[in-house]
């Protein structure tokens, strides 16, 4: 019998998700039309590569959320500087727009939750609902 609710590895049994936000440098609205289209594809590409499931994933014009299920032996922090490092250097070498608008493609921060306080449907109906506001 299989239970989808949950992933395994070597070791352990798990449901590990998180919720990462971050925006442009600046907060500046450049994640629109093929920006946009190519950083979704980037995204799930970076997300294989990792073997990170992306359960939610919308682009706004300032800032990107990400609701993923990763492996409990990967570091919150280093998934969201691996999914930033990636999208910049790719994003900036295709668009060089970027790069004169932008010293760096992203901030610095980001934001980081982890599911439980908040249930997953709950963070799942306000990634979605950010388009419709």
């Amino acid at each position: 019998m299989s239970d989808t609710r949950y992933r395994r590895n070597a070791g352990c049994v798990y449901s590990l998700k998180y919720h990462l936000v971050w925006c442009p440098k600046y907060r500046r609205k450049v994640l629109v039309g093929k920006i946009a289209e190519e950083l979704r594809s980037l995204l799930h590409q970076k997300a294989q590569e990792l073997d990170v499931t992306i359960e939610a994933l919308e682009i706004m014009p300032d800032h990107v959320h990400l609701f993923i299920e990763s492996d409990p032996t990967e570091a919150p922090q280093r998934l969201a500087n691996q999914f930033k490092g990636f999208t910049s250097r790719w994003l900036r070498q295709k668009f060089p727009e970027l790069r004169s608008r932008l010293p760096s493609m992203w901030s610095r921060s980001y934001y980081v939750g982890t599911i439980g306080h908040v249930s997953e449907d709950a963070v799942k109906r306000y990634i979605e609902m950010q388009k419709a506001s």
